[in-house]
């Protein structure tokens, strides 16, 4: 009589458990609200358009926003890509419901959004919205991991229409797109300089801003500009985290009128970003002006300005700008009203837009060039106590650029446009100024000791340029700076102190594994002859090979093993494999092993011996990790009835560990 251990998968003796796996999607919260109502019934389907993926209050976050013709409840879906069968969503795809309301009047139907929280690290994730039997397309995007260093993209005012031309300035935005992309497709945010589009309330700009694919597979970080601010679609199509709608965070004061406002921060991996409504620079009209942002922007530093390594603003209005912008008296009120505060915060990068040229200011301390031996063009800035960077991102979709203006006699320092003592042409203020007439993007470097910031061309004089196709003059080549290439680089490093600062990057520790496998050759355990007893029954007994459990997680997490028999057969001949019974034993100590519980043949108590799951050994929560053997007697009971033969049956052996 034999009986043949097996396991219940095929391959090797070797087993190992992943854990953790089923839980991909515990703890996804969700982002629910009310005010929606579902028509009794639709004629149509409705239309879920607009869709754009949206940055979240961290990495394990995202927000999705998109129009909806109906008025109806609708929800967002997502699960990981991986569990997806030929395009259809599994049934335990995580949902969260929808809130938002009517859109205005210029702009149609409904806005609906959602944020996806509990997202795991390494992971492609694929999401639609919508509802039972009217879902959208499903898109994708991957996290990474949710620490250390990463890149992220900056644009410059799109301000699709601007040139007049709708087609041409979407092909250049979604040119720079691509091109920034597929340079670097690992990056993780996309950031928004503002003015998405020329017109605050025009959908068929907003349309065409919103036709990158990649704006559905990247998050966006949108920013308020002036041609956004002047109607309710800007806040509309894009939700963004913790963001202050009140009042004073608005031009005029009031949340209800149809503007758009408020600021938001949010904190990506070493970097806390906080993002500010520029358009509300004064008191005059209701709002409250620069000293309600600074407000905003000190409460947020004090309270979360220790969660992260680097302090990045982003708001539309540039303050240190070459252009058209740069002698406006609203940005000299701002030049005045923001960089004291912003070095006593130890901000380390400012990025705007709204000026359509590129600029790189020389490190700026309370309003005034904080070394003036800081040589124009510098590749290594560092930053000294209070020394801040600011940024101006040239047009990402060539719309619209403005050219350099001439410095004036009004001073070097505050709200002063005079000339670089270093370099007469450029204000005092740039220490790079930069205008070809075409496209380009900003590219942030975040390592553990610098800001890499990069000004890259997406294009060159050649279409998709709307501008100078419609007669603008352009002074780039091709040949001599290709799409790719680099206006300016220049590296942050920051300042640490009169002390040392020390660091060193933990890794995730190695989680371990948790395995068994035979000890030593699996043979076949051979029962013998089973001996006649009593004149009623027979008896034959034998051990398992020995089988080695090892466990080295970190979790510490409780595991057992557990084996069933299968029917005795021989060709048409079988008995129960009820009357199998055991008596479990731990070989060797280790990784908080026990044995299990005898069991007894169900020919002594009628009942299933070793016919159903049995218990051979296991460990607690909290035990030592290690390695542990385990064993067991077996014991056969049959009845005297059982027919002459070689019976065999299979011990099929299961691991489980959470």
């Amino acid at each position: 009589m034999i009986l043949r251990p097996s396991v219940r998968a095929s391959g090797p003796a070797r087993r190992r458990v992943a854990t953790g796996a089923a839980a991909a999607f515990l703890g996804l919260a969700v982002a629910f609200g009310g005010g929606m109502t579902s028509p009794a019934g639709a004629a149509e389907p409705t239309a879920l358009t607009g869709i754009i993926l949206g940055v979240g209050a961290n990495e394990s976050q995202r927000t999705v926003t998109w129009y909806s013709s109906a008025d109806t409840a609708q929800k967002l879906q997502v699960a990981p890509t991986a569990e997806l069968v030929n395009g259809a969503f599994p049934a335990g795809a995580a949902t969260f419901d929808a809130v938002g309301g009517a859109n205005i009047a210029t702009s149609g139907g409904f806005n609906r959004r959602a944020t996806i929280t509990g997202l795991k690290e390494h992971t492609q994730y694929s999401y639609r919205v919508g509802t039972e039997g009217n879902w959208s397309s499903a898109y994708s995007f991957k996290t990474q991991d949710f620490e250390g260093e990463y890149d992220f993209l900056f644009y410059g005012d799109p301000q699709i229409g601007s040139s007049g031309d709708l087609a041409k300035d979407q092909a250049g935005w979604q040119d720079t797109v691509d091109v920034s992309l597929a340079a670097n497709p690992n990056a993780e945010l996309l950031v928004s300089g503002g003015d998405q589009v020329e017109s605050a309330n025009n959908e068929s700009q907003w349309n065409s801003f919103l036709a990158p694919e990649k704006l559905r597979q990247y998050p966006w970080a949108a920013t308020i500009g002036n041609h956004d601010v002047g109607g309710k679609a800007y806040e509309q199509h894009f939700s963004t985290p913790n963001t202050d709608r009140s009042a004073p965070l608005y031009s005029n004061g009031n949340p209800a009128s149809n503007t758009s406002g408020g600021d938001y921060w949010y904190i990506y991996k070493d970097v806390l970003f906080i993002n500010l409504n520029s358009n509300s620079y004064s008191t005059a009209q209701g709002g409250g002006g620069d000293a309600a942002h600074l407000a905003y922007v000190t409460d947020v530093i004090n309270k979360h300005g220790a969660e992260a390594k680097w302090k990045v603003l982003t708001y539309h209005h540039a303050i240190y700008s070459p252009a058209d912008h740069a002698q406006d008296s609203d940005n000299k009120t701002r030049r005045v009203d923001f960089p004291t505060t912003f070095s006593k915060l130890g901000v380390d990068l400012v990025l705007q837009g709204h000026d359509h040229s590129y600029s790189r200011s020389y490190l700026i301390k309370n309003g005034e060039k904080a070394n003036p031996a800081e040589q124009p063009g510098a590749s290594d800035v560092y930053a000294g106590p209070g020394g801040v960077l600011y940024v101006t991102g040239n047009s990402a979709s060539g719309s619209k650029y403005y050219d350099i203006t001439k410095p004036d006699n009004s001073g070097t320092s505050g709200a002063g446009n005079g000339a670089d003592p270093l370099n007469p042409d450029s204000y005092w203020y740039n220490s790079v100024q930069n205008q070809e007439h075409v496209r380009t993007y900003v590219k942030v470097q975040v390592r553990n000791d610098k800001l890499v910031v990069e000004n890259v061309r997406s294009g060159t004089c050649a279409a998709p340029n709307a501008a100078v196709e419609r007669g603008n003059w352009c002074n780039n080549t091709a040949e001599g700076q290709p799409v790719g290439s680099l206006v300016d680089k220049v590296t942050v490093h920051p300042y640490h102190g009169d002390g040392q600062d020390l660091q060193v990057n933990v890794p995730n520790a190695a989680p371990g594994e948790f395995g068994w496998t035979i000890d030593g050759y699996n043979g076949l355990v051979d029962l013998g002859t089973a001996e006649e007893t009593n004149g009623t029954h027979f008896e034959a007994n034998g051990k398992i090979n020995p089988i080695v459990v090892s466990d080295s997680r970190r979790s510490l997490a409780p595991w057992s093993i557990s084996a069933n028999v299968s029917d005795f057969k021989d060709a048409t001949k079988t008995f129960s494999g009820s009357y199998l019974g055991w008596t479990p034993r731990v070989l060797v100590n280790g990784a908080g092993s026990k044995a299990g519980t005898k069991v007894a043949s169900g020919y002594d108590d009628q009942g299933k011996g070793l016919s159903v799951s049995r218990g051979l050994g296991s460990a607690e929560q909290g035990h030592a990790r290690g390695t542990a053997k385990l064993g067991a007697d077996l014991a056969l009971k049959i009845p005297d009835s059982v027919e002459k033969g070689g019976y065999r049956a299979t011990l099929t052996i299961t691991a489980l560990s959470s």
